[in-house]
């Protein structure tokens, strides 16, 4: 990863100063502290106004693989970008030398922001970088994102509550699924009698043993399922399958991480939604 050793001081800007005026103790970043910050799912019309702010007063950026070229270009034109990706099955970044990163560029007196993707303590080791950073006596402040297995189902419809389907949304990352043993591993049979929609970030993978285990949990052959790919971005992609048509729909269709996979009933809910957003537009055309 590379180092940076030169001084840099913030120019405070137009974009800062309004954001400033239209929120007034918004907080600014002082010298050697990092800011733990979640970029979204992907659009960067979907980051929130405390990550514009810690954007715009950023000396160094370190940030995943998955940021929006757009959102890595609101940093000031001197700040320093640093890429620490990590990605499933390709050359990744160590976490431990991501850490020393952080460290490093804070104790050389910069203001840092450590870009991730969606939520930081959603699935994205954000506690453990944290962790780290409290043990080396650095001072940070998380700001959350809003994360990929929500927003991402939302921006193309299906809602992880929908009034009479379902009461509860259980949340869980497939990575790591197939490994035993695993500390963080998760009885997929339990889950599926829970009887409650299944959320799944990080999970094409390792998607053959989890379905096995809904399957042996007793979850219906025809529960239905989406697949959604690079969300809320160009390259967004939406596929509906069913728990027994998914991993052959994943397949023919050639889906590849990032991906949100859903099982459940919410999914049937995508199509009433869209007929009622059809009926609005047309209504407003009309008039």
């Amino acid at each position: 990863m590379n180092s940076l050793s030169r001084t840099s001081q913030p120019t405070m800007g137009t974009a800062l100063d309004t954001l400033d005026a239209l929120i007034p103790g918004l907080p600014r970043m002082r010298p050697g502290e990092v800011w733990i910050v979640g970029a979204g799912p992907g659009d960067p019309g979907l980051l929130t106004l405390h990550a514009l702010s810690a954007l715009l007063q950023a000396d160094v950026l370190v940030h995943d693989a998955l940021i929006d070229p757009r959102t890595l270009a609101m940093v000031r034109p001197d700040a320093v970008r640093i890429f620490a990706g990590k990605r499933g099955g390709k050359p990744s970044t160590h976490q431990d030398d991501i850490t020393a990163t952080l460290v490093d560029q804070a104790r050389r007196g910069f203001r840092v922001v450590r870009l991730k993707g969606g939520d930081p303590f959603m699935f994205g080791r954000g506690g453990e970088e944290v962790a780290a950073l409290l043990e080396e006596g650095i001072p940070n402040r998380v700001i959350p994102g809003l994360t990929s297995g929500l927003a991402g189902l939302s921006a193309v419809g299906i809602p992880a509550t929908c009034r009479g389907v379902n009461q509860a949304v259980f949340l869980a990352t497939g990575h790591g699924a197939g490994r035993k043993p695993t500390p963080e591993g998760i009885d997929w049979t339990l889950v599926a009698r829970l009887g409650q929609p299944v959320v799944l970030y990080m999970a094409i993978k390792n998607l053959p043993h989890i379905l096995q285990g809904l399957t042996d949990g007793g979850m219906a052959a025809d529960t239905p399922a989406a697949v959604v790919t690079s969300a809320t971005t160009p390259q967004e992609r939406v596929v509906i399958a069913t728990r027994a048509t998914l991993l052959e729909t994943i397949t023919r269709e050639r889906l590849e991480a990032p991906a949100i996979i859903v099982l459940g009933d919410i999914v049937q809910c995508r199509t009433t939604l869209d007929r009622v957003v059809t009926h609005t537009v047309k209504e407003m055309s009309d008039s």
